[in-house]
């Protein structure tokens, strides 16, 4: 067996007996220094190895996502009519697809930007209105002309009104013209005025009543609305709630129309309020915008390409006065990508403060235009580059979020003004990788700071010591 005397032989830290020893006053002070040092590196070493360290590459956009991008947007129109309000998406590769409803919903708003009611269903509008194929030019006067003098006491003395607002320079009011006047007719034949009165037909010149015209909240040219006594015939600040009319515009579509909403009411009771209105299974009446204004929400999936996101006034059979289309709006949310949970994102500031700062840059912004003599024909253009940014973290989770920035202007153009949002993804992306620390890697450390202090502190005092010793000795040669 090996002896213990042997063993002890290999000891690295031989004990020198305490009788041996000598403390002293300086080795003191510098073995309390020592000790603070070595607290305030161990301190710095440990929060160096909890702190996340990152490191951030440029490389080529590799998304999980494919080919396709998300967009989300919250955007107020206070003089765009939802009747009309179209979200269209373009793109350089040819794609170009028009009125999107499937993932938008609107709602009517006021000034103020407040909703005024529940969703507003747009349905579905046939793309080829049918009109009178023969143009009589004798078709003669047959609806009763309205104007703001007399159009609230003629639409309070007849259950239903029917009335078609238009411009002269319309070609769609002139098509419609023809027809509507002989259905005017046929129909104050049917249903005389002074003896009947269950319904009339009328029509508003919206170039002279532009303040009637604005009431009614009329943007698209022909517009055909239906008020009903009683019913939904009532101010409520200035507003009327009533139908609009999308069907077809020839003269046997139209009195089959008016016919099938006399119906219902009794030449007694004269009140529309009485009776249901009639169920049109083809979709051509429907409530009409209570307000000029209309907020737009949703998503729409483009291709990672530049391409355009466009709302405007949008109608196959409507025509626009350019010069007075409004498209000033308020941006409440526009962003690209998937939603990032607040507290997904609140973590990953907490590593990278300046994560998400662009994410949502026009949030907020509102760009208004008031259309006059010098400022018509406006279209509001916004310019975006995205740029995509994946965080890797330690726990291999992917977060991905898209930031861009934001450029914007007012140009005059020839067409009907529209909102525009151009949009132009980079081909390159920011890798963001959270670096694992090494546990092996900080004891090291600390055993170097421990070590290292502990010796630099044991050769300080041995110098200061024998420094000590020798004025001591130099100073006790002088006496001698």
């Amino acid at each position: 067996m090996v002896s213990t005397s042997k063993i002890k032989s290999v000891d690295f830290y031989r004990k020198i007996p305490r009788d041996l020893t000598e403390a002293s006053l300086s080795g003191a002070g510098l073995s309390i220094i020592a000790a603070f040092c070595m607290i305030f590196l161990f301190g710095m070493e440990l929060n160096d190895y909890l702190t996340v360290s990152t490191s951030t590459s440029i490389i080529v956009d590799k998304s999980s996502d494919g080919d396709f991008l998300r967009i989300d947007f919250n955007l107020s129109f206070p003089a765009l009519s939802c009747e009309f309000a179209s979200i269209d998406v373009s793109d350089v590769l040819g794609t170009n697809r028009l009125n999107i409803t499937k993932t938008v919903r609107k709602y009517s708003i006021d000034s103020n930007l407040k909703p005024t009611g529940s969703e507003f269903q747009s349905g579905q509008i046939s793309t080829a209105i049918k009109h009178d194929e023969e143009v009589d030019e004798e078709h003669g006067e047959g609806a009763v002309t309205l104007n703001s003098h007399n159009f609230d006491r003629v639409s309070h003395q007849h259950p239903i009104l029917v009335v078609n607002f238009y411009a002269p320079w319309c070609y769609w009011s002139n098509r419609l013209k023809p027809s509507w006047e002989k259905a005017a007719k046929i129909i104050r034949e049917r249903y005389d005025p002074e003896f009947d009165g269950r319904i009339l037909l009328g029509k508003v010149d919206c170039t002279e009543e532009v303040e009637l015209c604005r009431r009614n909240h009329i943007q698209g040219y022909p517009s055909i609305r239906i008020f009903r006594k009683g019913s939904d015939v009532r101010e409520d600040h200035g507003h009327h709630e009533h139908e609009s009319y999308y069907g077809d515009r020839d003269t046997d579509s139209l009195v089959k129309t008016m016919e099938d909403m006399v119906a219902p009411i009794s030449l007694q009771s004269q009140s529309a309020s009485d009776s249901q209105p009639s169920k049109m299974t083809d979709d051509a009446k429907r409530p009409a915008p209570l307000t000029g204004g209309c907020r737009i929400e949703g998503f729409v999936r483009v291709k990672k390409v530049p391409g355009n996101l466009i709302i405007s006034a949008r109608s196959a059979s409507h025509s626009f006065d350019a010069s007075q289309m409004n498209m000033s709006h308020v941006i409440s949310h526009f962003s690209f990508g998937k939603t990032i949970s607040p507290r997904v994102m609140s973590g990953m500031k907490q590593v990278l403060p300046y994560l998400g700062g662009s994410h949502d840059r026009l949030n907020g912004m509102r760009y208004i235009s008031n259309p006059s003599d010098s400022n018509a024909n406006v279209t509001i253009e916004h310019y975006l580059q995205v740029v995509k940014t994946e965080v890797m973290t330690r726990s291999y989770k992917l977060v991905e979020d898209y930031e861009y920035t934001a450029h914007s202007s007012l140009v005059h153009s020839v067409d009907i003004p529209v909102a525009k949002f151009h949009f132009e993804p980079s081909p390159m992306q920011v890798l963001i990788t959270e670096n694992s620390k090494s546990f092996s890697h900080f004891i090291t450390n600390v055993c170097a700071i421990i070590g290292g202090i502990f010796t630099v502190a044991g050769i300080l005092d041995s110098v200061l010591h024998n420094t000590m010793r020798l004025m001591k000795k130099v100073e006790l040669g002088k006496h001698f």
